[in-house]
């Protein structure tokens, strides 16, 4: 048991968290998508990289997603593709939180990517989302001035539910101020769709292969979160995303815990 030392402050914070002096924060329901392509020499995912202004993850490369909104459980949402309870038994969890996780990751791919896993019916997806009009809603969403069942209802279009393959469950560590509860999804980039480079919280995008990545993550020059790279090793294994969505997966959640070796605190995980 190695794992990674703690800074200062985390390993004060773990000790208080494990004497029983303060209490976990509850973390939020979140959803991330690795939105996947083939490229030379095999997959690849994009990933964003989060300003240093940022109170959660800043300066790190990880994939779109973020929080469920109480408007993702909405009934209306038009649905195409595995039922959210088929979901829910999937990733360990009850019907209407299901639904909201799938709702997030679909919403929260094209609020940070520019690409929707959704069409005018359940056998079609969008071709292009780059107009002016798509870019007003993105930025409503965004903005929470519009509910992502308005916004499909307004456009015609279904959540293409089965664009999304369930993939790992993280919840961050109970030392950290901000947390989440997060289910990984993986999708592929819809043909005739592309990527934007569309702002907001990230600075920088790039398509990179998985391997690529954890390798430049080895050498210093970029930082991933224990997640993000536990992911992108997995997916290294794979030669296409073909034998990506084959792969069987058996969904079990990880909670990295602050442990104390040797007197110096660090967080593993098991």
């Amino acid at each position: 048991m190695t794992g990674m030392p703690l800074p200062a402050e985390l390993a004060t914070r773990a000790r208080d968290l494990i004497a029983g002096r303060i209490e976990p924060v509850t973390p939020r329901d979140a959803a991330t998508v690795v939105i996947l392509r083939d490229g030379p020499g095999g997959p690849q995912t994009y990933l964003l990289r989060r300003k240093a202004t940022m109170a959660f993850a800043a300066g790190a490369y990880v994939f779109p997603g973020g929080s469920v909104d109480v408007r993702d459980t909405d009934q209306a949402v038009a649905w195409a593709g595995p039922s959210p309870a088929e979901w829910g038994a999937a990733f360990r969890a009850d019907e209407q939180l299901a639904r909201g996780l799938v709702c997030a990751a679909v919403r929260e791919t094209f609020e940070e990517s520019g690409v929707l896993l959704a069409g005018p019916d359940a056998a079609s997806v969008v071709a292009d989302t780059t107009g002016d009009d798509w870019e007003a809603d993105r930025l409503a969403l965004i903005g929470h001035d519009l509910a992502f069942a308005d916004f499909l209802a307004r456009r015609g279009l279904v959540l293409r539910s089965d664009l999304l393959k369930p993939w790992a469950h993280w919840i961050t560590p109970e030392i950290e101020r901000r947390r989440f509860d997060t289910r990984f999804f993986v999708a592929v980039l819809p043909e005739g769709q592309r990527t934007r480079d569309v702002g907001g919280e990230a600075d920088k995008v790039a398509w990179t292969r998985p391997a690529q990545a954890v390798e430049r993550a080895r050498q210093g020059e970029i930082f991933l979160m224990p997640p993000t790279h536990r992911t992108l090793s997995e997916l290294s294994a794979y030669g296409s995303v073909a034998e990506v969505l084959a792969a069987p997966r058996d969904i079990v959640t990880i909670l990295p815990r602050a442990v104390e070796v040797e007197g110096e605190m660090r967080l593993v995980t098991t």
